[in-house]
């Protein structure tokens, strides 16, 4: 009853649609691809392109969990060493229990960024403290306990053969293995979404949380499992990382912060919640993971790129206007 509810009334019709969001993603990348190419013809080779979807997968499966904490108009801003966390765990544990260890590095790295994800969606849901402060505490917090526990060093210096293969090894047709792990987390973020009940629950809460909660939905829940998916997800896209540079080090997830938030905000995910689909997120992976390539070849510093990744982010924040703010 509750879910029927919610599918009549409070939440929007779900389909994989373009919006005019998305065609505008989908447009940059053309453009940015054609302007590339003027300045060089690789940037229209199989062999640049390949390149870019594996990099972009890494962002992708960030992205995935980032888009689910946004879509009930919270933020996730703890994604850095969560990305960390999942890639020191896993290379540690097995380092520290050989070929068992190997077996279970991946999962218990997973699970370690799900632990984070735990703990943030109880503090946001249960204490009620704002998910930007709670989360930026709780990024210290883990931030401190890698370093502590580890002395400033990876627990190990190499990431598994399994890591690596997922990472950067190319079983079928020469695609990247990575592209297809973000496919299939792709596909099950889309499905949650879209054929779920839960997936209806996320843009009821988004939409307006005390009307959900007043149509029987456990609001709270609905905000845990959408923190424990992202904190997973960031945990997964570590131990990826960690394969494809062949090693867990610190502060290796700093430079996806503001990229994710910015990729999912560009494919029209609506940063207050409520709004938004995972063909955007898609778009707005490969637009990021173009600009990143761009600025390089252009050899802008990094501090550039955080200040274009920020103005990109306020632009679209006031893009959405006063009446996306009043309807909350």
């Amino acid at each position: 009853m509750n879910d029927q509810k919610l599918q009549a009334g409070t939440v929007p019709i779900l389909r994989f649609t373009l919006d005019r969001s998305v065609i505008i993603a989908f447009g940059c990348i053309i453009l940015m691809l054609l302007g590339g190419a003027l300045y060089s013809r690789e940037f229209l080779s199989p062999e640049y392109l390949l390149q870019q979807l594996q990099i972009s997968a890494f962002l992708g499966i960030i992205a995935s969990g980032a888009m689910m904490v946004i879509l009930i108009g919270h933020i996730d801003l703890s994604i850095p060493w969560t990305v960390t966390l999942g890639a020191m765990m896993a290379t540690a544990v097995a380092g520290w229990f050989g070929d068992i260890g190997n077996v279970v590095a991946i999962p218990v790295g997973v699970l370690c960024g799900a632990l984070v994800g735990l703990l943030n969606g109880l503090g946001v849901a249960y204490l009620r403290l704002p998910s930007m402060i709670f989360t930026l505490g709780m990024n210290a917090v883990v931030q401190g306990l890698m370093v502590l526990h580890t002395g400033g060093f990876a627990p190990q210096d190499h990431a598994t053969d399994a890591m690596h293969f997922m990472a950067v090894g190319r079983l079928f047709f020469g695609f990247p293995n990575a592209l297809f792990i973000w496919i299939i987390v792709g596909g099950f973020t889309t499905y949650l979404l879209t054929r779920t009940a839960f997936g209806r629950r996320v843009y009821a809460v988004g939409n307006r949380e005390s009307a959900a909660y007043l149509s029987g939905v456990n609001t709270n829940g609905v905000i845990i499992w959408c923190f424990v998916l992202s904190g997973a997800a960031a945990a997964f896209a570590g131990v990826l990382l960690a394969g494809y540079s062949t090693k867990a080090y610190q502060a290796m997830g700093d430079p996806y912060l503001l990229p994710a938030i910015a990729a999912v905000v560009l494919g029209g995910t609506n940063i207050l919640g409520g709004k938004g689909n995972y063909l955007g997120t898609i778009a707005g992976v490969i637009l990021i993971t173009l600009l990143q390539s761009i600025l390089a070849v252009m050899q802008i510093p990094e501090a550039g790129r955080q200040i274009i990744y920020g103005v990109v982010i306020l632009v679209m924040l006031l893009g959405y206007g006063r009446g996306e703010i009043d309807r909350k």
